[in-house]
């Protein structure tokens, strides 16, 4: 658009002003492509015209950008315009007026002047605690955000991704803003503040980032590194239900600021772990055993250590949550004193206003070395925010856990503890909880003895299969919640029912699976119920089993099959591999050790997508250190393309073939998803038209003369030669014909969807040119009438969505 199309556009600005905006976005175009990205023009009109970040940030959002959401010199214009329009005192407080995305603060009321129109995202920063309020005008539509939070987990982010290779030029963000927010929506920040909670959960080299192959992440390269992002959570015990890579990308800000907080929580609960800290044994009350617990919820372990130390202190008040029993500041006084008498006084208790109570507080939790003044603030402190307190705790636990070391006789009874089957306890437990059973499994042998659990999972995996008139119910007080805090429903008390009842419970489920033609012979429901580990994990992995049999459904269908077994599986990783690019190793059966290296799994990913592996990454697998990062790639590269996996590399190369089936039955159904599979309709329809240019050939071949003549109307030339060449011609054609449609039905035949879709593709572009030629040679246009024309159409419709 030239200057004086801008500026007929925007009167306000002079051509000297219009001259000077061009100059400015070409400076920030550098590559000259005509746009910007929207961080480039917020950041450069943030500076120029000296308005709030957030300010600027609202004012984009309602330009006019299209979905790309590329800013074009138009656009940038727009953005100045609307920026220079705003007063001063709007300028200052960060309200823009008359916009369409709304927003309003919860503590202090709705902003003056705001739209009654509708809004899906945040435009106002905030100065001070509360809650914003973001999203649409009707109540259904709206959510809060919590300014503290905000503030905390952003403060967290530039702590622990400083100086990072990839995002540290972006850090620190300002805190007050939502600039955090609008980084994480190509996925790196997420996938690295993942790997800051647990170490090696995402391979960062799979990630899609600006480089010198990638000038720009565009929406789909954006797409995967969420997918990766998203699928990781899940496989670290983040629950995700409610957000997808389009939430991400869209910049749906509580969504984006609840995953954040799942990824700290796993982050910060993770390392209350007896490996790492096995002075924990401590807190074990008398009469208790390490299993029992063992069993607590690492929140509730927290306070279990909480407590140890106030009624080491010999002070007269428990803490039993992260709300109430901690805001007035008198436990945390007592808590710092004990980890350190020397450095924290109990001078505190003596102030009683409690702000200012809680800023000598933080400011003894500064004092320790390292210094533990993190998350909290005096004023969420005193609001008694759970998440914010229960971080503050954990990061000082983790810090200075203040626990005498254990003796060699202790030692001894920690490395007896009998951990079999946790690291598949551990991968049964994120997919019961993926199923949204309640409560929640946290310990697994023990959350399953009463039955409920097994069977909600029955009934979500084999719907109906369940009569819960049958079932014994928790009675009334069987959990009792120790905070009213929606925040703190991990501090229910679990005392279960009566052992007659939980059997009855476990009998049913057994027989369930019976009824579903389980391998069960010898299990009863009292080995459930009494904890048996083999036995629970037998009956559990079953059910799991079930669940990715259910998943595969259509391509079972497809084979003619009931359901997909192992050696299908095997068959079809074999069958997949021999497409890619690697070494096409072929396997026996998920026992085979050549999948302990983790090649095979790398080589079925690249027959699923060549792209997505790059074998210069790939190593031979033959030390410990080389399987482990091949796993580790592998389970990468499949969260890119959306399967979710719940094992971790050493599940791998430990050769857990149970696992390893997962895995494997992810990917098939992830292809399944995938736009080289056709669905089965399209794929019959396919079929159909393959066999077309069959027939069509067939007559060619074998009676040229009454396709010409009769079909096509095609006047034969006199010369009897003539004739003959022509005639000669239209075999040839229907040779060739007869070669696509045998080639589509050999695609058809093998699954090959990708080639099938581009051989009907090719076929249909064929078939129009004979149309077309057809028509010139006649010269009567009546071409479209023959029965040819509608299913070439609907070759030219299953080949796009087929080759795409």
């Amino acid at each position: 658009m030239n200057v004086l199309k801008l500026q007929k556009k925007y009167p306000q600005f002079q051509q000297a002003d219009i001259y000077g905006l061009t100059d400015a976005f070409r400076k920030l175009d550098t590559d000259d492509r005509g746009w910007v990205d929207e961080g480039v023009a917020i950041k450069s009109a943030q500076n120029t015209e000296r308005q709030p970040y957030d300010v600027v940030r609202q004012a984009l959002r309602e330009v006019d950008v299209g979905s790309s959401r590329h800013v074009e010199l138009d656009d940038y214009v727009d953005l100045i315009a609307r920026l220079r329009q705003s007063s001063p005192e709007q300028q200052r407080t960060g309200v823009v007026p008359n916009r369409s995305r709304g927003l309003s603060n919860a503590a202090g009321g709705g902003a003056a002047g705001s739209s009654p129109q509708t809004s899906q995202h945040a435009s106002k920063s905030s100065q001070g605690g509360g809650r914003i309020t973001v999203g649409g005008a009707t109540g259904s539509s709206q959510h809060t955000i919590n300014e503290e939070e905000r503030t905390a987990f952003t403060s967290h982010i530039n702590a622990v991704l400083a100086g990072d290779p990839d995002i540290g030029h972006l850090l620190p963000f300002q805190l007050d803003t939502f600039e955090m927010f609008d980084q994480c929506k190509d996925g790196l920040l997420l996938a690295k503040l993942i790997n800051d909670s647990v170490p090696d959960t995402i391979d960062e080299r799979v990630l899609n980032r600006v480089g010198k192959k990638i000038k720009q992440l565009n929406t789909f390269q954006m797409t995967e590194n969420n997918n990766i992002v998203i699928e990781s959570a899940k496989g670290i015990g983040c629950s995700v239900v409610n957000i997808g890579s389009g939430d991400i990308i869209e910049v749906r800000e509580h969504l984006i600021l609840g995953l954040i907080w799942q990824i700290i929580r796993r982050g910060l609960l993770g390392k209350i772990d007896i490996k790492l800290h096995p002075e924990l044994y401590r807190l074990l009350e008398d009469g208790e055993t390490l299993e029992q617990f063992l069993r607590l919820p690492p929140e509730q372990i927290l306070l279990r250590w909480f407590n140890y130390h106030l009624k080491n202190a010999k002070w007269h008040r428990t803490v039993k949550n992260f709300s109430n029993d901690v805001k007035d500041g008198e436990n945390y006084t007592v808590l710092l004193n004990q980890l350190e008498p020397k450095i924290c006084s109990r001078n505190p208790l003596q102030t009683s206003d409690l702000h200012q109570r809680a800023e000598q507080v933080l400011q003894n939790s500064d004092k320790l070395d390292p210094p533990c003044r993190k998350f909290l603030t005096p004023t969420s402190l005193v609001a008694g925010n759970p998440k914010l307190n229960l971080a503050f705790v954990a990061n000082l636990f983790n810090n200075h856990p203040g626990l005498e070391p254990i003796t060699e006789e202790e030692k001894a009874v920690i490395d007896d503890f009998d951990a079999e089957g946790e690291r598949e306890a551990r991968v049964f437990t994120l997919w019961l909880n993926s199923l949204d059973v309640k409560p929640a499994v946290v310990s697994f042998f023990d959350d399953l003895k009463d039955g409920t659990v097994l069977l909600q999972a029955y009934d979500k995996v084999i719907p109906g299969s369940v009569n819960w008139k049958h079932v014994n119910k928790p009675p009334a007080n069987a959990v009792t919640a120790t905070s009213q805090d929606p925040d703190e429903t991990y501090l229910t008390i679990k005392s279960g029912m009566s052992r007659f009842k939980a059997v009855e419970n476990t009998n049913y489920a057994v027989e369930i699976g019976k009824q579903n033609r389980f391998s069960l012979v010898g299990i009863q429901g009292a080995d459930i119920t009494d904890g048996q580990r083999t036995l629970t994990l037998g009956m559990v992995w079953q059910l799991m089993r079930k669940d990715i049999t259910n998943t595969l459904a259509s391509l079972a269908q497809r084979m003619g099959k009931r359901e997909i077994s192992d050696s299908d599986m095997v068959q079809w990783a074999n069958a997949t591999s021999s497409k890619g690019a690697g070494g096409k190793h072929q396997i026996r059966s998920f026992k085979d050790s050549s999948l302990a290296t983790g090649v095979p799994l790398l080589d079925v990913l690249s027959g699923m997508k060549s792209s997505y592996v790059d074998y210069d990454l790939v190593a031979t697998g033959r030390t410990d250190e080389e399987k482990y990062a091949n796993a580790k790639l592998a389970i990468s590269i499949a969260r890119k393309m959306g399967a979710t996996i719940w094992l971790v590399p050493e599940d791998i190369t430990s050769l857990r073939s149970r696992l390893i089936v997962t895995f494997i039955g992810s990917l098939m159904a992830t292809a399944e998803k995938m736009d080289m599979s056709f669905t089965p309709v399209l794929r019959n329809a396919a079929l159909l038209i393959s066999i077309f240019p069959i027939a069509l050939g067939s007559l060619a071949l074998f009676n040229p003369h009454y396709m010409l003549v009769k079909m096509f109307e095609y006047p034969l030339p006199p010369a009897l030669a003539d004739q003959k060449v022509t005639l000669n011609q239209m075999r040839s054609f229907g040779i060739r014909d007869i070669f696509v449609g045998a080639a589509c039905l050999g695609a058809w035949y093998r699954g090959d969807d990708m080639m099938l879709g581009f051989l009907v593709l090719m076929g249909a572009g064929l078939a129009v040119g004979d149309g077309f030629a057809q028509r010139s040679a006649v010269g009567r246009g009546q071409w479209t009438k023959h029965w040819v024309f509608v299913p070439v159409l609907g070759g030219v419709g299953l080949g796009l969505m087929g080759g795409v």
